[in-house]
């Protein structure tokens, strides 16, 4: 069985209820009716109904819930839970209003922190800014969590290394140029989230152009510090480096270059120095090794709410969904 495909029938075992607001857009309704036909989740569709049915030729939809925020039955509670969460940051019940009516987003993520939907799913139409400021804004960082940060979860085919080519890379959609502090925090979320995903050991190489001391520069140093943070902090987690990629996923590589090393050579969780390597990272793999890439989905919220590639397709969309799903499972 597929990574995918475990993640599905989990999801199955547990319906939540995903929201999907950008349904001007076909992949999304596309998405939506995959998903109600194999019972993956319960779909919120956020708009006009009768736009969304005429956006829906040829689709089943009927088992979805369609509300149009503009004259939504809870719009006055909505408007009211986003005017107290945000009035010490100058928001009124008047923008709270119009900032509902007007964007999706945001009535979406205020049906989450309300309770009556168990995620959200978007990026297909807006920006991963976009859908994270909603996130952050409203539904915010989880209780006891540092930082939100975001990560791919890899799945190549054919690969002998990471846990039977299924890998997360981090941070690849979201923080842009972490601390060693941050780094060590995203190492410590990536690895639970490997856990809850996957469903087997994490193993977490801090990624570098160096391996032990083979290169000298305040971007290495960087890394060797959020190393010594993070096994300091988390000593349950099986984690290592300043690693180059090859020593942290090849086991002889990995040997001759950091002998000793429980992680070298076993990585299955990619910790990388900044975004631009991880967004370069994760598009490598996906479009040169044909990676499936599922993200960026985040970690550290109080529920899930996941971002996606505006270059997505109707199954990116689906996976995206089931993966929330599953993160919502273990959410409440």
């Amino acid at each position: 069985m597929s990574f995918i495909d475990d993640i599905k029938l989990r999801a199955k075992g547990n319906k939540k209820t995903i929201i999907l607001p950008e349904t001007g857009d076909r992949r999304t309704l596309e998405a939506a009716n995959i998903i109600l036909s194999e019972g993956l989740a319960k779909i919120i569709l956020l708009g006009n109904q009768d736009e969304i049915k005429k956006g829906a030729n040829g689709l089943d939809l009927s088992k979805a819930t369609i509300i149009d925020p503009k004259n939504a039955d809870k719009l006055e509670a909505y408007t009211e839970l986003l005017f107290e969460l945000r009035k010490n940051k100058g928001m009124t019940p008047e923008k709270a209003r119009k900032l509902l009516t007007n964007q999706p987003l945001y009535f979406g993520v205020t049906m989450v922190k309300a309770g009556d939907a168990d995620g959200m799913v978007a990026g297909a139409v807006y920006s991963t800014a976009d859908v994270l400021r909603s996130a952050l804004q409203v539904v915010k960082t989880a209780p006891g969590t540092k930082m939100v940060s975001a990560f791919f979860l890899m799945v190549v085919p054919n690969c002998e290394y990471g846990a039977n080519g299924t890998f997360i890379f981090a941070d690849s959609g979201l923080v842009q140029n972490p601390s060693a502090e941050e780094l060590a925090e995203i190492a410590a979320s990536s690895a639970k989230s490997f856990k809850l995903l996957v469903e087997t050991e994490p193993v977490v190489g801090m990624l570098s152009h160096s391996t032990k001391g083979s290169a000298s520069h305040p971007d290495v140093d960087k890394v060797i510090e959020a190393t010594r943070i993070a096994k300091e902090a988390y000593p349950n987690i099986k984690l290592d480096g300043e690693f180059q990629l090859d020593a942290a996923i090849v086991p002889s590589v990995g040997a001759s270059k950091a002998p000793g090393s429980d992680v070298a050579g076993k990585a299955n969780v990619l910790v990388f120095p900044d975004l631009d390597a991880g967004n370069i990272g994760y598009k490598l793999a996906q479009r040169l090794a044909k990676a499936e890439a599922y993200g960026p989905i985040t970690q550290g919220l109080d529920r899930p709410i996941n971002d996606l590639s505006r270059g997505c397709s109707a199954d990116d969309i689906v996976g995206v969904v089931a993966i929330t799903a599953v993160q919502a499972q273990a959410n409440r």
